[in-house]
């Protein structure tokens, strides 16, 4: 399907909204942590709601490939945003440790709902790179406004609840599966029957290595701020230069992705992203130097973004209906989930260069079947184009 303005504002925004707990999650724990919780209690109970989250992505993945998208965003998103609301307007800890597991459970439908959507627009590297820019950008206004109103329950929370709240009213904008992926023509039939194998391994296996990668990307991101200051003496204003930069590193990144993707084709520059990362990650072990350190972790964190959009764009390009797209972001938060005690243990136990290597090791090690699904992904597909709409125009990345 185009992209109109309307399929774009509930598509990315609904995504976004579901997606944004795992952004917000250093200033969740400050005003928990405000409100009574220490600071293990805080990240205790932020880690169950992304484990929730991830969860009820996969559990209801299946069921937004198709009209089930609608019911899944809208109780979702009303899940969202009266947990986040309560926890805001309530000044409880218990009241808040309810409210923010009944919020995680909610989010996770709306990231299913939202990435099925993303994989019925045309040419999905385009359309991931738009939805990542959104993220991106919401993300950074939000985390400029929270500190200036003061990091608390009320700003924490209250903000994305109200988010949640105005993406549920869009939910009906949101694309429908392809209206050729509901018949039974003979062409699609045999379409399908020569490539349902191929394609289960090449969704399962994108599936498994964005949970792996997402351990090792975060696992480094968890660890940042303390290495900056232990290796690197990067000093509190140093981390927070580091952290907007790598904002704007992300913005250029989904920009440059949004517009150039069709362009550059999928394969040569999803690899060569990793590859880049890989190195990054084990360059951050050993650097001492403070302005190096900063460049590392900037760039390292604009690289990371291009990866992280292209894989999504094989997993919408790998079914139409949105069968792999839907739980994609759902493993990423079960790796990500783990990553803050992975990238703390490891360290302490071997040290920042060790992990830097192993890190960089994670990477390498998905980067060779990505590169193989990659390139199944554009065979699909073109295939998928010529069984729903034999004859007409559909844009597609050129074959790498």
């Amino acid at each position: 399907m185009p992209l109109t303005a309307t399929r774009a504002v509930s598509t990315f925004g609904i995504t976004v909204v579901g997606f944004m707990t795992a952004n917000l999650v250093p200033v969740m724990i400050l005003a928990l942590t405000d409100l009574g919780y220490s600071a293990t209690g805080a990240g205790t109970l932020m880690t169950a709601c992304l484990l929730l989250s991830a969860m009820t992505c996969l559990a209801t993945a299946r069921w937004t490939t198709g009209s089930g998208r609608y019911k899944v965003a809208r109780i979702g998103l009303a899940l969202t945003a009266s947990g986040f609301g309560a926890a805001a307007v309530i000044a409880d800890p218990t009241i808040a440790a309810i409210g923010i597991i009944i919020a995680g459970l909610g989010s996770g439908g709306a990231v299913a709902a939202g990435g099925a959507a993303l994989a019925a627009l045309r040419d999905p590297d385009r359309a991931s790179g738009i939805s990542g820019f959104t993220n991106r950008a919401i993300v950074a206004v939000v985390l400029f406004i929270i500190p200036l109103i003061g990091i608390g329950m009320g700003s924490a929370f209250g903000i994305l609840a109200a988010l949640a709240l105005a993406a549920l009213f869009t939910t009906g904008w949101m694309p429908d599966r392809p209206k050729g992926e509901t018949g039974g023509a003979p062409n699609i039939e045999r379409s399908r029957a020569r490539t349902s194998r191929s394609t289960r391994i090449a969704g399962f296996g994108v599936l498994a290595c964005f949970a792996l990668w997402a351990l090792g990307e975060d696992s480094l991101w968890a660890v940042a701020a303390v290495m900056g200051e232990q290796q690197a003496s990067l000093d509190e204003a140093g981390m927070a230069l580091v952290l907007s930069l790598s904002t704007a590193g992300g913005l250029v990144a989904s920009a440059a992705v949004s517009l150039f993707g069709k362009k550059l084709g999928r394969t040569v520059p999803l690899v060569t992203a990793l590859l880049v990362g890989a190195i990054l990650k084990i360059t951050s072990g050993f650097v001492t130097d403070p302005g190096l350190y900063l460049v590392v972790i900037i760039v390292w964190n604009t690289v990371y973004m291009v990866a992280f959009l292209y894989i999504v764009a094989i997993a919408a390009a790998l079914d139409a209906t949105g069968k792999w797209s839907a739980p994609i972001l759902g493993v990423y938060l079960v790796g990500s989930s783990f990553a803050p005690l992975f990238g703390t243990a490891v360290s302490e136990m071997v040290g920042f260069a060790n992990l830097g290597i192993i890190l960089g090791a994670i990477t390498l090690i998905v980067l060779v079947p990505l590169l193989f699904i990659s390139r199944f992904s554009h065979q699909q597909e073109a295939d998928q184009a010529q069984d729903t709409t034999p004859g007409a125009e559909f844009p597609h990345a050129a074959i790498v």
